[in-house]
């Protein structure tokens, strides 16, 4: 899989063109399974008639089951596992696997408009419905795959389907390279739904999106749209992307986390970062007895990253496995709940900055794609040796929710400052502003 490190001056913002962007990840791109994939929820009655051939990536999961028909009786386990637990076909339309097929279909060439079925529901959250859907389907527990040392016994983990997940990616984010994903419809129903902030004035000119990847992808009008707090102070660590923070997690001495997983059974698991880190990094134990800490992009947000702390790089990688995502169905609200659980980054697609700050020790920037975000990307200057400023360009995601790791060596000292809102979950926040604070030994 080979991934292209795209570098821009913020004084061409407005007016280049993403020549390189059809460089990206193999595994790339793909993102909405957010707008996309409403139109499967809420066109469930109207799926493909079935008649004549699939389009090709469907083919391709046909002749995967035809060569290993585990493989679908695993999906039709799975796909009925989840019929049980959501039996309305407005927001699971598909219940059987030639359903499923043409669901795929659809989805895989899929236009990024809405036709809003619930209007009370923000297009927001319309959007992240539908790249929850793909996942709940393929995210059942399954007998067969116990014990088989995946990190949670669903079909999304297996490798011979997730490797399918990944084309699956690949192929929408083909079709979201073309000018059939972006017209002025779509430009208007996310340009008048406020969460988007495209009336905020913070991006660069409408006229450079071509695609509906051009869109996603945008640049700021400006550096000033998201000012660096304390710019001078290397003490204080800002946001790396508009995002969530989920919380603190502490490393011990042998560079293992400890986290619960699960809704209604707590599952205690250790995850290591030398695994985080990969096998190749020189620094896969240069942060035990340090600080954890991860935040949470929406699909609505800003997907280009920045630098949450000043340095020089010291080490730079990208990491293609996984492209999974854990879901729950609320039946009481009706809705697909996204878990940003702490865990399933270990076997994600992830790219990592190892950042040396020099007083507080080393930083690890960890940009982590989720869902069919298989498309994790830096920018060309982004390499060992350069020296960089908070808030500088750090790279840019593709296709819906993300989430973004950082290390911390114990010297650090390092304290998450964001306050909590009224439901005691950490409030939203945007690049450059106060994430938290090193305090040293």
């Amino acid at each position: 899989m080979t991934y292209f490190l795209d570098t821009r001056k913020w004084a061409q913002c407005g007016e280049v063109r993403r020549e390189t962007m059809n460089q990206h990840v193999t595994g790339k791109r793909f993102f909405l399974s957010v707008a996309l994939m409403l139109g499967l929820l809420i066109s469930a009655t109207t799926a493909f008639s079935g008649e004549g051939r699939h389009k090709p990536i469907t083919e391709e999961l046909i002749l995967l089951i035809q060569e290993q028909p585990e493989i679908g009786s695993m999906l039709e386990t799975s796909i009925a596992k989840a019929k049980k637990i959501n039996s309305d076909r407005k927001t699971n339309p598909a219940q059987s696997l030639s359903e499923y097929y043409d669901y795929i279909d659809r989805a895989s060439e899929l236009l990024p408009q809405q036709v809003l079925e619930r209007p009370a529901e923000s297009l927001r959250d319309q959007m992240l419905q539908g790249i929850c859907y793909f996942y709940f389907l393929v995210g059942q527990p399954l007998d067969e795959l116990q014990g088989k040392g995946l990190y949670k016994n669903s079909l999304q983990y297996y490798p011979p389907f997730s490797s399918w997940l990944r084309k699956y990616a690949d192929a929408w984010g083909e079709y979201l390279d073309t000018e059939a994903s972006w017209n002025q419809e779509i430009y208007r129903q996310i340009y008048y739904a406020p969460e988007f902030g495209l009336q905020e004035g913070w991006y660069e000119n409408p006229s450079n999106w071509k695609t509906f990847n051009d869109f996603f992808s945008k640049y700021l009008r400006s550096p000033d749209k998201r000012p660096v707090t304390a710019a001078d102070d290397p003490s204080v660590v800002v946001f790396p992307a508009d995002s969530v923070p989920q919380g603190t997690w502490t490393i011990d001495a042998k560079s293992n986390i400890h986290v619960e997983n699960g809704l209604q059974v707590k599952l205690a698991k250790y995850y290591n970062v030398g695994d985080l880190l990969g096998e190749k990094s020189k620094y896969r134990d240069a942060f035990a007895n340090g600080v954890l800490t991860h935040s949470f992009l929406n699909v609505n947000d800003y997907h280009r990253y920045h630098f949450a702390v000043g340095g020089k790089v010291k080490e730079t990688a990208i990491l293609s496995e996984n492209v999974a995502l854990e879901v729950a169905w609320d039946q009481k609200e009706g809705k697909y709940i996204p878990l940003d659980s702490t865990g399933w980054q270990f076997t994600q697609t992830r790219g990592y900055v190892i950042v040396d700050t020099g007083k507080y020790g080393l930083v690890a920037l960890i940009p982590m794609g989720m869902a069919h975000v298989s498309s994790v990307n830096f920018e060309k200057n982004v390499q060992a040796g350069n020296k960089f400023k908070k808030g500088d360009m750090l790279g840019n995601f593709l296709f819906g929710g993300s989430d973004f790791i950082m290390l911390f060596q114990e010297k650090a000292g390092f304290e998450m400052t964001v306050e909590l809102d009224k439901a005691k979950a950490y409030k939203h926040g945007l690049v450059g502003e106060k994430y938290g604070v090193m305090k040293g030994d």
